[in-house]
């Protein structure tokens, strides 16, 4: 897909998708498809479900608005991915909030520490979370998030 970062096999991040990038999605064998943009978001296509779901992909909207950024959506957005068949793609607006959710979940299921993380999130080209322009509170708890869950997978 263009536009797309690659965190792994099982999961690639982007931006928007129109309904040729679901097509192209289904020849590369992707399996899923998880939108977290809300419904009264600018741009948001209304009809993606009924495109995704005819071309066979499996689809879920699990919306992520910044300002109800918390732990327990972060965790219902985790576990939702975490069911979806793979390959799955996940999207957003622009891919922030996509990557940053990818992101978390390899590193709850690696158990690495946000300092990994970050360079793991470096090695595919996204230096979201450590732009200027990032709220400290946001970075936070994303860090905070990281060293809660991905602690819990190291001593399972």
């Amino acid at each position: 897909m263009n536009n797309a970062i690659r965190i792994n096999e099982h999961l690639t991040t982007t931006g928007q998708v129109i309904p040729t990038q679901l097509e192209q999605a289904i020849q590369e064998g992707y399996k899923s498809v998880l939108n977290l943009r809300s419904p009264d978001e600018l741009g948001f296509r209304k009809d993606e479900q009924k495109v995704a779901e005819a071309l066979g992909l499996h689809y879920e909207n699990v919306p992520l608005k910044l300002e109800g950024f918390n732990e327990e959506l972060i965790t219902k957005i985790l576990t939702t991915l975490e069911t979806l068949p793979k390959p799955a793609i996940v999207h957003c607006a622009a891919g922030m909030r996509s990557t940053g959710i990818a992101l978390l979940s390899v590193a709850i299921k690696e158990g690495l520490t946000p300092e990994q993380t970050l360079a793991k999130a470096r090695s595919v080209g996204f230096s979201f979370l450590e732009h200027s322009g990032i709220s400290p509170r946001l970075k936070q708890q994303f860090v905070d998030y990281v060293n809660k869950h991905s602690k819990i997978t190291v001593s399972a």
